[in-house]
């Protein structure tokens, strides 16, 4: 078995919806998740008891798989953005209400509350803010051509994915309905990925060849969230996402 364990008022519901979206990972997609056993509480503790996965070296074929994998959520569709239930991000909790227009869905459920904390903390600088409040007249134009609403993992970073003999094993989900790039952009987040990630996503569903140009357009939410978090030394990063942007 594998134990994860959480403590505060929100422990609870933020298992409750990890499971939730591991199931539905699975009955969905096909891809792998692990079987979650229980979510229990002891006194002040509240665990997240899952079937352990034994994971493997990651090469080449294994990188691969990873794409397929990622790139058979995306091809699972849905009617709005969002989601019918909300769901956790690390520790955030993102509002999913459903949206038609996925630029003013990304302003409003994903950018805006991020800012807004950014700001709180007192980290954000002042006209760094303002940079990204213009983002928002700009988003129908940057986010490029219009997409169905596509299945995301929601938090695709590569350590949430346990390379396995059995094939990828995801975890750690934060699902909702979106652009599909969102996910892409995440995967080498926190280090470098083999260009064979990409050849299995290929496999299966195209990547527009624009994707680069707005690679950091969807990182911004995770660039806030780190100068919340982190502190001002992340602020260079957000103002180098935002000079790529033009």
């Amino acid at each position: 078995m594998f134990v994860k364990s959480g403590e505060g008022r929100t422990a609870r519901d933020q298992f409750d919806r990890e499971a939730a979206g591991l199931r539905f990972l699975t009955e969905r997609t096909g891809v792998l998740t692990p079987t979650v056993i229980a979510v229990a509480e002891a006194e002040d503790v509240t665990l997240l008891i899952m079937e352990a996965a034994h994971t493997v070296e990651r090469g080449p074929p294994q990188w691969r798989q990873m794409g397929r994998a990622l790139a058979r959520i995306h091809t699972v569709k849905g009617d709005h953005f969002g989601y019918h239930t909300y769901c956790y991000w690390g520790d955030f909790r993102q509002d999913n209400a459903p949206l038609d227009d996925w630029a003013e869905f990304y302003w409003q459920r994903r950018i805006a509350p991020r800012l807004t904390a950014a700001m709180d903390s007192g980290h954000l600088p002042v006209e760094l803010a303002a940079q990204v409040e213009k983002l928002r007249v700009r988003l129908p134009s940057l986010c490029g051509n219009r997409v169905r609403p596509s299945l995301l993992h929601g938090d695709a970073h590569q350590n949430n994915f346990l390379s396995t003999p059995d094939g990828p094993v995801l975890i750690d989900p934060a699902i909702f309905y979106g652009h599909p790039e969102v996910d892409l952009a995440y995967v080498d987040f926190f280090a470098p990925v083999s260009e064979h990630l990409l050849e299995g996503y290929r496999e299966i569903a195209p990547v527009d060849p624009a994707y680069a140009r707005r690679r950091e357009l969807w990182l911004i939410p995770a660039r806030l969230a780190m100068i919340e978090v982190l502190g001002p030394r992340q602020v260079p990063k957000l103002a180098a996402a935002l000079r790529s942007l033009g």
